[in-house]
């Protein structure tokens, strides 16, 4: 069995087929030089005879220097009413000048009577004209067989002849695409088999599958296991419906685990760095959850798992969340016990022992606060203060005198106008200010940072990020509490704070100060974070 695998990503085409997810040509060319970096041997750009992006990209593209991959063009193969050799798609293939050209084309025999209105002969024909043309034209040529698995299914001799007809047209890898993503993985591994008896066991294969049925993950690993020597994939598992193999899972999975080898293997611990990139680019929000590197991913928060995990991480976590460049988290609410507090006391540089009273005072003080409705697991800031103000080591930064916030609505067909005061008091100093901002919460926070930043110049580089709040079920309408997340950032950071109240402007008062208290601790390089 060969033990060096490639690694095809798709994201750049492929993944942007996703709902939501969208690129500019910007974005593509970043993405591509972060995925070069990451070690993957194939980096798809695009379809450059489906569009002007795509087209711009490999113009683009060619300016640029890569250490690792080779840049793949993808196409089809040529209409039935044309010759290869006028097709305009195989032309625009060529003329991309990618080291690397994958074309698909059909095997399923009701795609070809349905969807193409051909007959199965005329597209053995279409196969063979469209990669003979190709093949002195490119440096690499992959054949993606689109659909295969189900076509094997319905008809296997016709499937299994036109991977005959790639092979012998100088198609280099035969790619296997379970295109609907309903394959399962027993079917993948057994598919394969028979083909490799059909082909011969120096025939190359490689796996491309679809997430519809949540397998694309185990069916790619299988398939290797089965002896394919490419996988296809994307970064997170970005693609159309419910997405494609998720690269993420598959690359770690393949060398920590299964002893397989490839470029990227040797890069592992930027695997989770450049996975929040590709989020970063799209402006999506990362997957907290995702396996391996998800910012949950080895994330602890049970009492007696952080006891464990602070004895030997083995005990809860599979592999060493620094080997995919992530980290060990241990997180806070009222599953905490003192192995929680002081794990967090350690991060936050705190000196605290496990017979000292102030831990389970910490812990009583967590507690209740979690009975009223506060949330520190996507808090963290707030909690580093709760506790520094516990231990006396939390050093107060202004007092509040006061604010207040008009919200006015003066005709029907306009917004309303939002305008706050406030009033503090910063080293014996009173400071009254006022601002506007689009809503109540916006104005006080534009009023809270004018008063403050004669005195600390430093906010003046931290922005608000993202806003949530959350009404609790506690009490029902519009008596309710609310609790209200923060999430802020810096040039370097991003920290979230909370605040509860049954009213939403004090709800928000309490993250927005925990929010700028955070950034002034920072700014003395007394947070470990």
């Amino acid at each position: 069995m060969n033990k060096n695998i490639e690694i095809y990503d798709t994201t750049l085409r492929d993944g942007t087929q996703a709902e939501n997810f969208n690129l500019s040509l910007e974005d593509k060319i970043r993405i591509a030089l972060k995925l070069d970096e990451l070690g993957l041997d194939y980096i798809e750009g695009g379809w450059p005879g489906s569009n002007p992006k795509d087209q711009q990209f490999f113009s683009e593209i060619k300016n640029y220097r890569f250490s690792n991959s080779r840049i793949a063009a993808f196409g089809s193969t040529h209409m039935a009413r044309n010759k290869a050799e006028d097709d305009p798609n195989l032309k625009a293939l060529v003329a991309s000048g990618a080291p690397a050209v994958t074309i698909f084309g059909k095997s399923w025999d009701i795609h070809v009577r349905d969807a193409l209105r051909i007959s199965l002969e005329r597209n053995l024909e279409i196969i063979e004209d469209s990669l003979k043309y190709l093949k002195p034209r490119v440096e690499c040529l992959f054949y993606d067989a689109e659909h295969f698995f189900d076509g094997f299914k319905a008809d296997r001799d016709y499937a299994v002849t036109t991977l005959k007809k790639a092979r012998d047209a100088g198609a280099e890898c035969l790619i296997l695409c379970d295109t609907n993503g309903g394959t399962m993985p027993t079917e993948i591994v057994e598919i394969i088999k028979q083909v490799q008896r059909e082909l011969g066991q120096d025939a190359r294969l490689g796996i491309h599958c679809h997430n519809d049925s949540e397998m694309a993950v185990a069916n790619s690993v299988l398939a290797v296991t089965a002896g394919v020597s490419q996988v296809q994939g994307t970064m997170n598992g970005f693609g159309e419906r419910c997405g494609n193999a998720n690269l993420c899972s598959i690359i770690p999975a393949l060398v920590l685990k299964m002893g397989f080898e490839c470029r990227a293997g040797k890069n592992l611990k930027k695997l989770t760095s450049t996975a929040r990139y590709v989020y970063e680019i799209a402006n999506l929000a990362p997957n907290k959850y995702q396996p391996y590197v998800g910012a949950s991913a080895f994330a602890h928060k049970g009492g007696i798992h952080v006891s464990a995990v602070q004895r030997n991480p083995e005990t809860y976590e599979h592999i060493r969340p620094e080997l995919v460049g992530n980290v060990q988290r241990i997180l806070v609410s009222d599953l905490a016990g003192k192995s929680n507090i002081l794990a967090k006391a350690r991060q936050f540089g705190l000196d605290l022992d496990s017979n000292d009273p102030l831990v389970m005072e910490i812990v009583s003080r967590l507690k209740e606060l979690e009975a009223q409705g506060f949330q520190f697991e996507g808090a963290e800031a707030s909690f580093e203060l709760l506790m520094r103000r516990a231990s006396g080591t939390q050093r107060r930064y202004f007092e509040l005198l006061g604010f207040r916030v008009f919200d006015q609505k003066m005709k029907e067909d306009e917004p309303p106008q939002a305008e706050a005061t406030v009033m503090v008091r910063v080293g014996g100093r009173i400071e009254h200010t006022a601002a506007v901002g689009n809503g109540p919460v916006n104005a006080l926070d534009n009023a809270i940072r004018k008063a403050l930043e004669t005195f600390y110049p430093q906010l003046r580089d931290m922005s608000l990020v993202d806003y949530k709040v959350r009404v609790l079920p506690e009490t029902p309408g519009t008596g309710a509490k609310v609790r209200v997340l923060i999430e802020s950032k810096d040039e370097k950071d991003k920290w979230g704070t909370v605040g509860v109240s049954h009213d939403i402007i004090e709800a928000s008062w309490q993250a927005l100060v925990d929010g700028i208290c955070y950034k002034l601790l920072k700014s003395e390089g007394k947070s470990q974070e």
